[in-house]
């Protein structure tokens, strides 16, 4: 058996960078990481081939100083901590010391600085086995890091690196991410010659449009909330921008990029009522917490940390996140440039969050308008097709027309498009509300409101639906009486093999009651009766409230369409159906001027 003994230090340094410098964005993240540390206001990123080649990093931070440059070089050397109590309390990005030295084991590394109060620069080059003493160099203000032919010196590392746009892409994220946490630094990003990104300083959501573009800055909504010592701020993405990937998410804790599986469940739950589970949200947020909470010092990547409280931070995040997506009365300039409107046409509708500030004066407006024998009309979702509602009719639009400047959020109904849309005027334009997809929400809002309060009220009917059943399905409801009752339902068992409906949810009487038993038995079965009432219960209610919603191809007077519109308007999270679509959308009048070339 061979003796124990030392590991060569070039050789402690290469499998260091094994865990730092996974791939070149691993190593142009440490770079830049440092450059913030040193107070840049601007970092100039250059990368031949992917970073692979060559990646060049320029800063105007204070420098390093000529006798600090070989200890920069050396492993575990920082200026960031001294101290286990630092150690407890990291405010800085970078904190380690392997980065350089890592980086220069696997690579032909210069490193040049100049200091403010130095003559001039110096520079130091590391060819992956020795330190070259540091000599004059030509530099105005900063640090340049260059870095040559990564993995050079270590082949078989070198082969597990993807293709050049695959390590570029990687690259460029680094960079974007950067940009994100700190607009108030200029970066630019050059690859193989070529300006690819240019960020000037700017606030955070200009930066973030700059980032992420202009359509994910009309589709978001802010978020500002505080706990303690928790400061939560940013902004996520209302759900009818959802993705099919992650690849617009970035949270940040004390300016720092992490993926925290805690975290992304807290945003996932948030966004659960209001999400297709196929779909990802988007959102760019800021966390700022007590340096001692939570620790960033678990991985060599500093991308996974640890929280000293993460059941607290986990509810902090759910419903501060839940919060600006229920907040109906946050006006959002939103821009969907959607599908809807044919690529030909130069305008595309927008959907916009409703304003609920202004809903109690248009709702009285709008009494006012309908007159006094019409005071008593129920606006109510649960009414819409009843035949009081059917003899009820808005005023003629024209009469309304010259007080437009009260008209509600989402106006008045104009009439149907083929039983599936409404067409609406309001202040702005032309709204087009999906009516199946909105009055769903408004049931589902209503049914998780009943079974909160424990106030579901039940209808009976008046002659009881019976059906036949296979037996596992007569077995379960004789098995789950209870907890049908507390869902509404009154159900009964005639036969091994028939089952009786007596009595179903008030808000569902209209719904078509075999084919919802059907569908509420084949969930209830998958998840287990148990977690009808907890874990599961918003599929369930989701379910329900399908089966109760309005349905396309149905006639709507105007009347019921005005009811549903007021409905909307007073419903939380009106904007996305169950499923995270969008209910309706926005044509403003200048929009459509320029589809007709008025004025042209």
């Amino acid at each position: 058996m061979a003796t124990i003994k030392p590991l060569p230090e070039l050789l402690i340094n290469q499998i260091a960078a094994g865990e730092v410098v996974e791939r070149p964005a691993s190593a142009l993240k440490e770079i830049i990481e440092n450059s913030i540390d040193a107070d840049a206001t601007r970092i100039a990123v250059q990368l031949l081939q992917g970073g692979i080649k060559q990646m060049r990093i320029a800063d105007n931070g204070v420098g390093i100083a000529k006798d600090e440059l070989m200890a920069a070089l050396t492993r575990h050397s920082t200026s960031k901590i001294s101290t286990l109590e630092d150690l407890q309390n990291i405010t800085s990005l970078g904190f380690r010391g392997e980065a350089l030295a890592s980086i220069s084991a696997i690579s032909t590394l210069t490193l040049t600085s100049q200091k403010a109060d130095q003559i001039h620069a110096w520079q130091v080059q590391v060819d992956g086995r020795s330190i070259k003493q540091p000599q004059p160099a030509s530099l105005t203000k900063g640090t340049v890091v260059d870095a040559c032919d990564l993995y050079s010196n270590i082949p078989a590392r070198r082969k597990f690196l993807k293709t050049e746009a695959t390590e570029y892409a990687h690259c460029e994220e680094v960079v974007k991410r950067m940009a994100l946490v700190r607009p108030d630094i200029e970066f630019s990003l050059h690859h193989n010659g070529k300006l690819r990104y240019q960020f000037r300083v700017a606030d955070i959501l200009q930066r973030i449009e700059s980032v992420l573009g202009d359509e994910f800055v009309q589709s978001v909504s802010s978020i500002d909330e505080r706990a303690a010592d928790i400061h939560i701020h940013g902004v996520v993405a209302l759900p009818a921008y959802s993705r099919a990937s992650r690849d617009k998410q970035y949270f940040f804790v004390n300016n720092r990029f992490v993926r925290d599986k805690l975290i992304s469940h807290a945003i996932r739950e948030a966004y659960r009522d209001v999400l297709h589970l196929d779909r990802y949200p988007s959102f760019v947020l800021f966390l700022e917490i007590n340096p001692a909470d939570v620790d960033v010092n678990v991985h060599p990547t500093k991308t996974e940390i640890r929280f000293r409280d993460p059941r607290a931070l986990h509810q902090f995040i759910f419903h501060s996140i839940n919060k600006s997506l229920s907040a109906s009365s946050r006006e959002v300039q939103a821009g969907l440039t959607d599908t809807i409107i044919t690529k030909s046409i130069p305008h595309y509708p927008k959907h916009h969050s409703i304003n609920k500030e202004k809903i109690a004066q248009s709702t009285g407006f709008y009494q006012s308008l309908l007159g006094a024998a019409d005071k008593d009309f129920n606006i109510s979702g649960a009414d819409i097709g009843t035949e009081t509602s059917l003899k009820r009719e808005t005023p003629e639009l024209a009469s309304i027309t010259n007080e437009k400047q009260n008209f509600p959020p989402l106006g008045f109904a104009l009439g149907q498009l083929h039983g599936v849309y409404i067409l609406a005027q309001n202040n702005n334009g032309l709204i087009i509300v999906d009516m199946h997809a909105a009055h769903e929400r408004i049931m589902y809002e209503k049914l998780k409101t009943a079974m909160d309060g424990h106030a579901w009220a039940s209808q009976p009917l008046l002659i009881p639906v019976t059906f036949e059943t296979d037996r596992t399905d007569v077995v379960f409801v004789e098995e789950n009486l209870g907890v049908f009752e507390q869902i509404g339902f009154e159900l009964a068992v005639l036969s091994p093999t028939t089952l009786a409906v007596r009595a179903v949810p008030a808000i569902l009487q209209k719904a078509d009651v075999v084919k919802l038993i059907h569908d509420l038995l084949g969930e209830m079965r998958d998840y287990g009766a148990s977690q009808v009432l907890t874990a599961k219960r918003n599929e369930i209610l989701a379910t329900m409230a399908c089966h109760g919603a309005v349905r396309a191809n149905r006639v709507l007077t105007i009347a019921e369409m005005n009811a549903l519109l007021r409905e909307m308007e007073g419903t939380e999270r009106a904007d996305q159906c169950n499923h995270g679509r969008p209910t309706w959308f926005e044509m403003s009048m200048t929009g459509l001027d320029k589809m007709f070339m008025r004025g042209k």
